[in-house]
């Protein structure tokens, strides 16, 4: 794609601001054509007072010169006035766009993204599109049409002076050309070996109690140490090529002066240029010089510019495969009966791949409580993502009391079933923020959402809450990591319980608790699970307990279902599945 077409996809972001743009831009041709106008006052003034000693009109000519200096500097303070609040707002609102299109991005999406790469967009990208469009954009079109316009005025003392300086002028224009093909690449290449070396930074601080654990904080080092300096060669050949271009705007133009010179002195001995039109277009010649030597600059901020673009767009061309039907169901007696019908399932990036899921089949009633177990890597995981639709069928369709999941919004779908993932995950945020993280319904300070958040608390046996600095009003810190694995377990499953879904699934939600924890959150879950529907993901004989019936997942399918007792019984299988458990808790 060009450069005008890739920033061009900009221009929605920049609509509401083009006014203010538009006005900053007059204004600093302004300031440029006053600057343009001095050299014409010059050239009055020494043709005219200056030579026959008027010094009247001296006085003027000195007070016209001033004037028009002090309009220049207004202008560009006014310029500056006018373009600096809405590209701001532009850079609000691309960057508000950016995050939006990142949560409504699928699973598949954000498994197949480095995160640093996605932060390097977010705040690297983005800002450079709001230095270019407050800064690189304006100057480069006035600093642009003042080199035009100077050059037309330069014609005007003679045809040869200009002539000389624009035939000068061309190798720019030349070497411009050249500069984006080999720029282009690199800009492009050092924005991504950012967003790797960002990836880095986060993944060895997410992971730094495993690096010191392991005393491999050097190996990170080492690592870290390869992909900054593949970064800073990078950097290296981009500071080359600007270098070799910032070279030859500040040569040719002082080139094109000289070439001037000489060609103004050869006229102005013939007679065919007064003293006061050679000093006019040497001052004109002087006051284009700095929009000249100031292109290369521009231009390779131009080129970051549309290399930060591209990479924006690529998070915004990505496709959004999950969404709401185009004409959505709406469930209107909602019983919590949650059904796999036929269905089959592979990973996105694993096309061509076996199905993980080959066909399952499973109906959970009402208000039942249903456990699935298998062997590792047989799909348990998996199969609690489809009904909230992570990620969708490839085969077949998961019901909703009757309705398949892709014909109802994602909004009612997600507020009707809860998910409790294995790994817990809380944010930034107050323990009561990140509680009640599913109950947008409520106000978070409200008697209504105290009482919720209290009895969350107590079902996940999470009182502990209440016992930090500033009880369920602290921060837990980033990922809530100040907690143990244990506190931020209860906490998640806190979380499922005081969203009050039709459907809860859990992810295997006890495996960090202690067996005595374990016991009192069973207890509380038997409670609320007596009048929900349940799919539990077991990995522990005491879980298994809790279901009113057990399905056996094997070879993508699920092989048997019935109680603890009936499978015991009938199913080799599962007696083998059991006795591996309970080998593994024994070990534990």
């Amino acid at each position: 794609m060009s450069t005008a077409r890739a920033l061009a996809r900009l221009f929605p972001f920049a609509r509401p601001a083009l006014p203010r743009l538009i006005g900053g831009a007059l204004v600093g041709l302004g300031a440029a054509v006053a600057s343009l106008l001095i050299p014409l006052v010059l050239q009055w003034a020494v043709d005219g007072p200056i030579t026959s000693g008027n010094r009247t009109q001296i006085l003027w000519a000195t007070l016209a010169v001033l004037a028009l200096g002090v309009v220049e500097a207004l202008m560009v303070f006014l310029r500056r006035r006018f373009v600096m609040t809405p590209a701001a707002g532009i850079e609000y609102r691309v960057r508000q766009a950016f995050y939006e299109r990142l949560q409504q991005l699928p699973v598949a999406f954000h498994d197949r993204w480095q995160s640093g790469q996605l932060l390097s967009r977010m705040m690297q990208d983005i800002g450079t599109i709001r230095r270019w469009l407050a800064f690189g954009l304006i100057l480069l079109l006035i600093n642009v049409l003042t080199i035009v316009i100077g050059s037309v005025l330069l014609f005007r003392w003679h045809w040869a002076l200009g002539a000389v300086f624009v035939a000068c002028s061309i190798p720019l224009w030349i070497l411009g050309y050249r500069f984006e093909q080999r720029y282009g690449v690199l800009s492009r290449r050092s924005q991504d070996q950012s967003g790797d070396l960002a990836t880095a930074v986060e993944e060895s601080v997410h992971g730094i109690r495993v690096l010191k654990a392991f005393g491999r904080g050097s190996h990170a080092l080492s690592q870290f140490t390869r992909r900054a300096e593949t970064l800073r060669k990078t950097e290296m050949r981009k500071a080359s090529e600007m270098g070799l271009l910032w070279f030859s705007h500040e040569l040719v133009p002082i080139l094109a002066l000289g070439a001037c010179f000489i060609t103004g002195v050869w006229l102005a001995v013939h007679g065919l240029l007064t003293v006061g039109e050679l000093f006019a277009f040497f001052a004109m010649a002087a006051a284009l010089q700095w929009p000249m030597s100031s292109l290369g600059y521009l231009y390779s901020l131009l080129i970051d510019t549309r290399t930060a673009t591209d990479r924006v767009f690529d998070v915004f061309d990505a496709p959004v495969t999950i969404t709401d039907p185009a004409t959505p169901r709406t469930i209107t007696e909602p019983r919590g009966e949650l059904a796999f019908r036929g269905v089959r399932f592979h990973y996105p990036d694993a096309a061509g791949a076996p199905d993980l899921l080959t066909g399952v089949d499973l109906v959970l009633r009402p208000g039942e409580t249903m456990a699935v177990v298998g062997t590792t890597g047989s799909g348990k995981t998996t199969l609690t993502t489809l009904p909230t639709r992570l990620f969708d069928v490839t085969g077949g369709a998961v019901e909703l009391d009757g309705v398949d999941v892709r014909e109802l919004r994602l909004e009612e779908l997600r507020r009707r079933i809860g998910v409790a993932f294995e790994e817990p995950i809380l944010f930034s945020a107050s323990v009561r923020e990140n509680v009640l993280l599913g109950r947008a319904d409520l106000d978070p300070m409200s008697p209504e959402a105290d009482a919720v958040l209290a009895e969350a608390l107590d079902v996940a046996q999470a009182g502990f809450a209440t016992e930090l600095p500033d009880g369920v009003d602290t921060e837990v810190g980033e990922e809530g990591l100040s907690l143990s694995g244990g506190q931020r377990q209860r906490l998640a499953l806190a979380r499922v319980v005081a969203a009050a879904p039709d459907v809860l699934v859990l992810d295997d939600p006890l495996s960090a608790l202690d067996v005595d924890t374990e016991a009192l959150v069973e207890a509380a879950l038997r409670r609320v699970l007596a009048n929900t529907t349940a799919l539990i993901v077991a990995h522990r004989p005491s879980t298994v307990a809790m279901a009113d019936r057990v399905a056996v997942l094997w070879d993508g399918r699920i092989e048997a279902v019935g109680t603890h007792a009936e499978l015991l019984r009938e199913n080799e299988h599962y007696r083998y599945l059991i006795a591996t458990i309970d080998q593994t808790e024994d070990r534990a």
